[in-house]
């Protein structure tokens, strides 16, 4: 029998692409994927217009059958346990792109992320910000030519009204993950505007 591919799925606070995150999570698990499910302490605790933190938590752990790890304690022995084959960041805010650029470890997400590149093994990154063309830019260009980092495909997803802003493209996240286990980081990376 072939083992199951144990996954770092976590979550950052760019609320309005969480309810397509956990749609993802939910095929990942259904596909036999065993998952590890993180959250940054915003995304676990705060209401938003998207949806009560409760009922995310909740999907997010019915899916992946564990609790969710927010703290740099919880998450910290990803590194010297090397127990994951690789780690998503879905959705991958600006701020967490800013602090992964800069070596900040400040919660249990960027903790996770630190402790998975320690091992050398794959982080693969969904950004989802508003200000990928611009302000995180510069990071987002650092963390292209970071070993072990690799990037899920992404477009701008509102050019007219929004435009230095880029979402990834969820569906393509087991893709990405996939390749980069490879070693490959998947193409095209800009992809044409939805």
């Amino acid at each position: 029998m072939e083992r199951k591919l144990k996954l770092g799925y976590a979550m950052c606070g760019s609320f309005c692409t969480l309810e397509r995150s956990i749609r993802v999570l939910t095929q990942l698990a259904a596909k036999g994927y065993d998952l590890y499910p993180i959250m940054s302490p915003i995304t676990y605790s705060t209401d938003t217009r998207f949806g009560r933190a409760e009922d995310f938590r909740w999907a997010v752990e019915d899916a992946c059958r564990r609790k969710i790890m927010t703290t740099v304690v919880e998450t910290e022995p990803i590194g010297p346990k090397s127990y994951l084959d690789a780690l998503v960041v879905a959705p991958c805010t600006g701020n967490t792109l800013a602090k992964l650029a800069n070596a900040i470890t400040d919660n249990g997400v960027t903790m996770a992320c630190k402790a998975q590149l320690r091992g050398g093994k794959p982080l693969i990154l969904a950004p989802a910000t508003n200000d990928a063309l611009s302000g995180s830019a510069k990071n987002i260009g650092l963390l292209m030519n970071t070993k072990n980092i690799y990037f899920v495909p992404m477009a701008q997803d509102s050019p007219e009204k929004k435009p230095a802003s880029m979402i990834a493209d969820f569906d393509r996240i087991e893709e990405a993950v996939l390749a980069a286990l490879e070693g490959r980081q998947l193409q095209p990376m800009w992809l044409q505007n939805g």
